[in-house]
């Protein structure tokens, strides 16, 4: 059985996105940031490590418009590089009904995002990331998130995207790990308490 990890940036008051989807809070988390390699090459490591993404629309488009080409582009670090063929050959299944093709080494799914993952859950097979807290929220209702890695900035925006969706009832955790990275950065891992 697969497990369901679901881990993102997040600001200190929870969101993945501020207002009208801006991301500038997280500005130098990038692999050319001294102060941010560490934090990057640890997402790496974890892009390496999956055995199948799971992508909602959203950030399928901007990961996608991004991260299959980033290797071949005018100064291209190492660590870039590094990333973007993981990125290319890990396996991936976006969830939308609103684009037709996908590539990349994924798949198209266009049905109920929760009978799908609970399928793919229990296959043999790496653990699986959930990718994007909008494909998130119905899953994490159905109790089929095993682990949350927060990646939690020093920052607050007051409003955006949520990282939690609202719960019909507590989910109990276990605290896992956590590492503090440059810049007040704090990793949290927790398992799903079953």
């Amino acid at each position: 059985m697969r497990k369901l990890i679901f881990g993102m940036n997040v600001t200190l008051d929870g969101y993945i996105a501020a207002p009208g989807d801006d991301l500038g809070w997280s500005e130098g988390e990038g692999p050319d940031s001294s102060s941010s390699a560490e934090l990057f090459q640890w997402w790496s490591d974890r892009v390496d490590a999956t055995g199948l993404a799971l992508y909602g629309r959203k950030l399928w488009d901007g990961m996608s418009s991004h991260w299959p080409t980033a290797d071949k582009r005018p100064g291209a670090t190492p660590a870039e590089i590094e990333y973007a063929r993981r990125w290319r050959d890990m396996p991936k299944v976006v969830f939308s009904s609103t684009i037709d093709t996908v590539d990349w080494n994924a798949r198209l799914f266009t049905g109920d995002a929760v009978t799908e993952i609970t399928r793919l859950k229990a296959e043999d097979g790496g653990p699986m990331d959930i990718c994007g807290a909008t494909l998130a929220a119905a899953p994490m209702r159905a109790g089929l998130i095993d682990e949350y890695a927060i990646v939690t900035y020093p920052v607050l925006v007051g409003g955006g995207t949520p990282f939690f969706t609202a719960l019909d009832s507590w989910v109990n955790l276990n605290l896992v790990e956590t590492r503090t990275f440059s810049g007040g950065v704090v990793l949290t891992r927790y398992e799903t308490r079953r």
